[in-house]
């Protein structure tokens, strides 16, 4: 007997068939799932590979910068030290230079007028008229009485207006009075006491020109010298002398 197969079972077999294939292959989905994985993992490789070297660059951006630093904090430090360098520079020039103004104002004051006072009086001296006086007071205080009065009569005789002639007088008059020349010391110290009270030496001059007096035997111009003497300049050292002298007179 002749079997005859349906067209049925044919169709039935033929998509058995078809589905144990496509059961044994991949999925379409799966494949694609795959490949989208891939793709994100190249990405991300990518990713990190640029962030890595952008990571590298920053380091190395950092090294350079810190590298700036370091020769900016170097070259300020040299920088303050020149400043401190030249700061004393400075000061050292500022100072020569002052020394310098003052070596110069010294040396034209020895060419120059000038104010001095002496024994309380104040006047315009000139530089050599100043040396003059100062030497012979140099003389007379190291005991060189015989020079001092040369140069003292000296100084009188080329300076007749100077203000030093009251004080020079009275100098004068010591070194006389040294030598026992009572005459003459009684000139110089009557000069020096017609000079006013403003003279520092006027009641000194006072007492000594007593004490002249007394040894050129005129006790009389003594007591009336001391009495001046007291009433003048009462309180004096001078007055408190004289007033022992006046005393020893009576």
């Amino acid at each position: 007997m002749q079997i005859f197969h349906s067209p049925v079972r044919h169709i039935v077999r033929a998509s058995a068939v078809l589905g144990i294939s496509l059961a044994c292959l991949p999925s379409a989905h799966a494949l694609f799932e795959d490949a989208e994985a891939r793709r994100a993992i190249l990405e991300l490789r990518q990713r990190f590979d640029a962030s890595a070297q952008e990571n590298a660059q920053m380091r190395r951006s950092l090294l350079d910068l810190q590298a700036q630093i370091e020769t900016l904090r170097s070259d300020l430090a040299r920088l303050r030290g020149q400043n401190e360098q030249l700061a004393r520079e400075a000061s050292e020039i500022q100072r020569t230079q002052n020394d310098l103004v003052q070596g110069v104002d010294e040396r034209l004051s020895r060419f120059e007028p000038a104010e001095v006072q002496v024994d309380g009086l104040r006047f315009i001296a000139q530089p050599q008229e100043r040396n003059d006086f100062e030497v012979a007071l140099e003389q007379f205080r190291a005991g060189d009485f015989a020079t001092a009065r040369k140069s003292f009569a000296a100084f009188i005789n080329t300076y007749k207006q100077s203000g030093y002639i009251p004080s020079a007088r009275f100098w004068l008059a010591n070194t006389q009075y040294a030598a026992r020349d009572y005459k003459n010391a009684v000139q110089n110290y009557r000069a020096v006491v017609n000079a006013g009270p403003q003279h520092e030496r006027a009641a000194e001059a006072a007492l000594s020109l007593a004490n002249c007096q007394i040894e050129l035997k005129d006790t009389k111009a003594a007591r009336q010298v001391l009495q001046a003497l007291l009433r003048d300049y009462p309180g004096s050292e001078a007055a408190a002398t004289g007033k022992q002298l006046l005393d020893s007179l009576k």
